[in-house]
């Protein structure tokens, strides 16, 4: 995987992002933002730790919102799982 393939596919993943803030709803709009932090931080670590690598980007993004998943309330975790899915159909 080159660095221009990983950077295709990270922008490719922010879209999803940017979309839900043009046409999410309150609900969509809010998991856009709490997975946008836990994304950005994700590709930086990848990043700085040499392994950006396209497959390991949504499990890295899963475990860190598994890791704070006791913050949330049961209705936002469906949120940000259905926004989660989304970035997973957006990079199939």
């Amino acid at each position: 995987m080159t660095e221009q393939n990983f950077a295709e596919y990270i922008e490719q993943l922010e879209q999803v992002f940017d979309q839900a803030v043009v046409e999410g709803n309150d609900d969509e709009l809010f998991a856009s933002g709490y997975l946008r932090g836990h994304f950005d931080l994700v590709v930086a670590q990848l990043e700085l730790q040499e392994q950006a690598a396209v497959d390991a980007v949504l499990p890295a993004l899963r475990n860190a919102v598994e890791q704070t998943k006791h913050e949330l309330a049961p209705a936002d975790q469906q949120h940000i799982a259905a926004m989660i899915a989304r970035l997973e159909q957006a990079a199939a």
